[in-house]
This record gives structure tokens, C-alpha cells and sequence, in this order.
């Protein structure tokens, strides 16, 4: 497999006229082309800031990031962000909202708002492209924030709990949809969650992270059965819960430790 994301010996001091704080410290890790891995751990341990930085947002005070090869600078369109909150304006309509990333770039063209419809039919959304955001549920918000991210072909998807704000069955029913899009379409995502059941459901791999500052502390790879399954499904098999109490045990390290 290819290498689609190099985190290589990033380091991140935040420096204010107080102190100086050491969010994450000497983070090594890959992610293949494909290949979708969770971020895990306690509040404090630096995931929201690796997002970040893979992202471009923030440079990291020592080290570098590699997406699809190319040294991470700055934002660029092989990063697509998906965070809790949809932020979808509420004056424009459920097409123009999922249209807002290519407008951004300047790369929306007749060719691509026909992408963005056909993503909008996939995702059971078309019947709403005139809709506004105020009505639709938090579900098929989220739905359209995906068409969003998805729409400018990112080589890589981060996101970040996505599904944290919203009600249980719902979350589940988004876990299922966004992982076979992701599998239909051989996207690379990496995932912030403080769900351990998410992470195992939706992953290939799972990193925990120590707290203060972050450091990797172990990696999990997800049984083949629990990874072909979709998160649903991956909830109900033997190997998920004994998955689910070594990450337990780990977590609670993370804490107590």
C-alpha cells in the first residue's frame, strides 16, 4: 500500500507571556492510502492538535507532515476537515452549503455541482438540495457537511467527533453510512474520538495517546472480521468486546498512571 500521511517527530510547544505548554511531543506515525486509524485518549493529550497540524492550521514547532507526498505547509484541498458542528449557513440552501468548499477553491464548475448532486443522492439528500439547514434534522446536517468535505476530493479526510453531538441512534446510522463511503471510494481518514466502541467499529488502526503532553503509548490493529464488517454489525462480534477491554485497560492507564 502507498503511504498516504507521514507524521514524522512532530512536537507542538504553545508559548504564551505566562508559560510555555508542551502539547504533543515526538508524535511518529503512517497511514496508508485507504486506511482509516483513530486517534484515542484523554482530554489534554493533543488529539484536536495533531488534527490541526495535519491539517495545516497550526505549523508544529519540530517535525513535519507529508499528505500524498507533498510537504504540509499550509491548508490545501488533499485535506478535507469534518468537525462536531456542521457549520452550514443557514441563508443558503442544502446544494449551496455542499457547494462551499469547491466555491472557496474556485473550482466549482458545471462538472463538479453535478458530483456534488450525485453525493447528495447517495447520501438520501437530493429530495432536500433546495432545503435550508433549519430544516433538517442534526443527522442530515451532518450528512451534508460530508458531501461538503467529500466534494473537493481530498486525498485524506480528518475528522474530528463528528458524531458527538449527536443522539445515539442516529450516531450509529452515520458510523455505518461513513465508513462504506469512505471503503466505496478508497478515502484515507483519520478519526478524534473519545468513544472507544466508535473507534474500534469504524478503524483499521487505533493509536491511544498519553496525556500531557502527547505521546503515542500504544497501537491496536483491528481484527480483519471487525474491519470488513460495518460498524454496526462489528458491535456484535465476539472479538469486539475483548478488543474493547484491552483499550479499556489501556485508557484507564492513560488516566491513572
Amino acid at each position: 500500500m502507498d503511504t498516504a500521511v507521514t507524521v514524522k517527530d512532530v512536537t507542538q510547544v504553545y508559548v504564551t507571556e505566562e508559560r510555555a505548554t508542551l502539547a504533543v511531543e515526538q508524535i511518529d506515525f503512517a497511514i496508508q492510502r485507504g486506511e482509516f486509524v483513530s486517534l484515542i485518549g484523554p482530554s489534554g493529550c493533543g488529539k484536536t492538535t495533531l488534527l490541526s497540524i495535519i491539517a495545516g492550521l497550526i505549523r508544529p514547532t519540530v517535525g513535519t507532515v507529508t499528505v500524498a507526498g507533498g510537504i504540509v505547509n499550509g491548508p490545501s484541498t488533499r485535506v478535507g476537515y469534518m468537525l462536531q458542528q456542521d457549520y452550514l449557513f443557514p441563508w443558503r440552501t442544502i446544494e449551496d452549503n455542499a457547494c462551499m468548499g469547491l466555491e472557496i477553491t474556485e473550482a466549482l464548475t458545471k462538472e463538479k455541482k453535478q458530483g456534488v448532486l450525485h453525493l447528495l443522492d447517495e447520501m438520501g439528500l437530493l429530495g432536500f438540495k433546495d432545503y435550508y439547514p433549519a430544516q433538517l434534522s442534526g443527522g442530515m446536517r451532518q450528512r451534508v457537511a460530508l458531501v461538503r468535505t467529500l466534494a473537493t476530493e481530498p486525498e485524506l479526510l480528518l475528522l474530528d467527533e463528528p458524531f458527538s453531538a449527536l443522539d445515539y441512534q442516529t450516531k450509529l446510522q452515520l458510523e455505518d453510512l461513513v465508513v462504506e463511503t469512505l471503503r466505496a471510494k478508497k478515502k484515507t481518514a483519520l478519526l478524534v474520538t473519545h468513544d472507544i466502541s466508535e473507534a474500534i467499529a469504524m478503524s483499521d488502526r487505533i493509536i491511544v495517546l498519553d496525556p500531557n503532553p502527547g505521546r503515542i503509548r500504544k497501537e491496536f490493529i483491528i481484527p480483519q472480521e471487525i474491519r470488513s464488517s460495518v460498524p454496526f454489525a462489528a458491535r456484535e462480534l465476539p472479538d469486539f468486546h475483548v478488543l474493547f477491554r484491552l483499550i479499556w485497560q489501556e485508557f484507564g492507564g492513560v488516566h491513572h498512571e
